[in-house]
Formats: structure tokens, sequence, C-alpha cells
């Protein structure tokens, strides 16, 4: 045991010793950078090489001097597009429209003249202008460069700039449209005046002729072609707004759709044949609403939707 104690009480009196053993161990060696005059000296010769005349150059060197570098001295090394718009889908279509966009802004402080004033302009529609420029061009797009080219349209004819003329003529057909007369509506050897008329997805053909006022839709009475009072009274809306119930008689054909496109596409039916037998008619029924045809359509189904736009419901369970 006196042996044992003996030996941890050396080991205790030597232990600062193998600490600053292990700690000059661990110190790493000093780095010292040196300068070397070598590159130095070679850039020197080099640039006094550069200075000094052909005749002490080398052979390589006068080589170099002899032959520069292409395209030495130019703006431009690669081919510039003619137009900002070459790498879009529609370059010929978003050039004119940027053009339309400076005239605009450039005159838009000139006069313009009342919409009642001005001759109609036979524009072009949006697959003429697809089929001219060679293009897909989205309807969108169509609505925002005839909007600014009917604005530009305005401006006085007298004070209307030569440029604006040009540009504008790429949006016109090359046609008169004042020669362009509706279809004279008339009456055949029978006294029947034909009118037709649109709703929805049903169609009707009426033939209107002078009489007591009965009216007939595909062979039936009217009280056995629509059951609705207010279908009904659809189909005789333009005969009542005119007072004119029991001077014609009506024989009306009609498909597609269901009763109420039926009985509207009627109206507009029965309206055209009046308008042949009485042409005096027209503001009173135009004023009725019945000749102009109700563009409003049944919105089509989506997918993943129940109808048009309800969504399914999602039960939780």
């Amino acid at each position: 045991m006196s042996s044992i104690t003996k030996s941890l009480r050396q080991l205790r009196c030597q232990r600062p010793s193998l600490a600053n053993q292990l700690a000059s161990s661990r110190q790493l060696p000093l780095a010292i950078r040196t300068i070397s005059n070598t590159s130095t000296s070679t850039s020197t010769a080099d640039a006094a090489k550069k200075d000094a005349p052909s005749g002490s150059m080398t052979p390589l060197q006068a080589a170099f001097a002899a032959h520069p570098a292409p395209f030495n001295n130019q703006v431009a090394v690669r081919t510039v597009p003619a137009t900002p718009s070459y790498f879009t889908r529609q370059p010929v279509f978003n050039d004119l429209f940027i053009q339309l966009n400076t005239l605009l802004t450039k005159y838009h402080h000139l006069p313009t003249s009342a919409a009642a004033e001005l001759n109609p302009v036979p524009w072009l529609k949006l697959q003429d202008l697809r089929e001219r420029m060679g293009e897909p061009i989205k309807s969108s797009q169509f609505s925002k460069v005839m909007r600014i080219a009917k604005r530009l349209q305005m401006i006085d004819d007298s004070l209307r700039p030569a440029e604006v003329n040009l540009v504008l003529g790429s949006f016109q057909r090359t046609i008169d449209s004042r020669l362009n007369k509706a279809k004279a509506a008339y009456i055949d050897k029978f006294g029947r005046a034909v009118g037709t008329g649109r709703r929805k997805a049903s169609k009707a053909r009426a033939f209107v002729v002078e009489g007591t006022g009965e009216m007939l839709v595909n062979g039936k009475p009217l009280s056995e072609a629509f059951g609705r009072v207010h279908d009904r009274e659809s189909a005789l809306w333009a005969l009542k707004a005119t007072e004119r119930l029991d001077k014609y008689n009506v024989w009306a054909l009609v498909e597609g759709g269901g009763t109420t496109g039926q009985a509207e596409a009627i109206t507009l039916a029965v309206a055209k044949g009046l308008l042949a037998h009485e042409p005096a008619l027209k503001p009173a029924l135009r004023s009725a609403g019945c000749v102009t045809r109700d563009p409003r359509a049944v919105e089509r189904k989506k997918h993943g939707h129940v109808k048009a736009r309800k969504s399914p419901t999602w039960v939780k369970r």
C-alpha cells in the first residue's frame, strides 16, 4: 500500500512538466511569406517590349500585331432583331399594338367628333385579322386594339394625321359599309310575310297574314302549344304591343330549346312579319323590345362542377 501511494505522489509532482510538453507540441510553426521579384521583373519586361519599336519585337509578337483580333473596335458582334417583338408569338400584332398606343399618346389632345357624326367604318372581324396577320390573336387582345382604333377614328377628319389614317387602314375592310342594306321583307302572292327569330337554342319561322287573330304553333292552338300563361303572352306580345291582335293570323313553326325560348323566338319572328306589312310600326315594336334579339344564352356546364357554376357539396364523414 505504501508503494502505491509513493508512485502516485511521483506522478503528481511530474504533472506540470507533462502539461508543458503537451502545450509545446500543439504549437504550430510560424509561416513566413516571402516576396519574390521574379514576376514583377517579368511584367516590367513585357511592358517594355510593348513600348519598344516593332524592330525590337520578337517574331511571335510581330505575328500577333500583324493579325488583329476579329470584331475589334465594333459595337455589336451579333445580329440585332429589327423589332422588339421578334421573340414573341405575335410579333406583327404586338408591333401594331405598340404603334397604336404611341399614336394615341401623341394625338390624344386633338379634338374629336361626336359618335353620331362619324361615318360608319367597316372594321375587320377577329377572324379576318387573324388571317391577315397569320397569328393566333385572342379575343381580349382584339377588343383592346379595336378600342384604341375606334378612339383614334373619333379624331376630326380635318385634323387627323396621315400616319393615323395609314394605321387605321389596316383595321378596315375594303368595302363601303354604306352600300350594305338590309334585305327588305316582302309579301308573297298569298299575302304572307315570313319572319324568323331565335332565342337561346330555339328557332322560329312565323307566317303573318291579314286575318281575324288566329294563331297556330306547329299546327296546334296556342293553348295546347304552351301550357304557361307567360309563354302565351310572350308569343302574342308583338301583336298586343301594337294593338293588332284581331287583324293578323299567324302560323308559326318552332324547333329546339324549351317552351320559354320558343315563345320568345316567336315574338321576334312575328315582329319581323308585321314590319313587312306595316313598316311604320318599327318605333312601337322597338320600344316594346320585339325587334332586338336577346343575346343571352344558357351558360355551359364546366368540368368538375355540378352545373355551370355550382360546385359539388363535400360531406365530411
